[in-house]
């Protein structure tokens, strides 16, 4: 199992997402989502980097991507945005049965939900919790038709802490989990994670392979 000490950045603000963004680069912990897990059906992994790291409030995540395609057909939330160039985070409290999935595709699209497994007692983010996480993107937010060629591109995600430990915070504070990337409907689809999985067929939705990350 991975593990990851997040830091404490006091000047981060979701309002202030550019800004962020800097503060992430220059100071978040950097983790890499490189593991191939089948090889021989999806051999393709684009080069993903995280930057991550928490205000008292927020969990900041920024992911760094350079890849073959591009695609974004998913507009709305709760959407299939994992069909298009995507990027995954799901974590859970120790000991806890649910875990939750936040899936948003490079245009800022999204999907979360809290759950026991893929389709076990499912309760996606009602409308009011989906708009309290932040998004910053470098793609305009606009329907992208998959497009040929390299493109290096950007999302931030600022998640309240509030939506995943619904208790008070003392940290430091665990959390297990584990970041993707994926695109099932390109041309290359992949499934990369930063913690392995050992499944034969792709399932991101397995919290018995979640890394660790300690917010400090």
């Amino acid at each position: 199992m991975k593990e990851v000490k997040i830091p404490y950045i006091e000047q981060l603000r979701p309002a202030e997402m550019d800004n962020a963004v800097q503060q992430l680069l220059e100071y978040g912990a950097v983790l890499f989502v490189d593991e191939v897990n089948w090889p021989d059906a999806f051999p393709y992994a684009p080069e993903t980097k995280v930057c991550v790291a928490h205000s008292e409030e927020y969990l900041f995540i920024l992911y760094n991507v350079r890849g073959l395609q591009l695609r974004a057909l998913a507009l709305e939330d709760h959407q299939s945005v994992w069909e298009d160039s995507c990027v995954e985070f799901f974590c859970r409290v120790p000991d806890s049965a649910r875990y939750m999935n936040f899936e948003a595709n490079c245009v800022g699209a999204m999907t979360s939900s809290r759950r026991i497994s893929k389709k076990e007692d499912v309760h996606k983010l009602l409308p009011d919790e989906m708009s309290q996480i932040r998004r910053w993107t470098s793609c305009q937010p606009q329907r992208i038709e998959e497009q040929d060629g390299e493109f290096v591109w950007q999302v931030a995600l600022a998640i309240p802490l509030s939506l995943i430990f619904r208790r008070p915070l003392v940290f430091p504070e665990i959390l297990e989990a584990n970041f993707y990337k994926c695109a099932d409907k390109t041309r290359y689809p992949h499934f990369v994670s930063w913690n392995p999985i050992s499944l034969p067929a792709p399932n991101f939705h397995c919290p018995q392979f979640f890394g660790r990350m300690v917010l400090l």
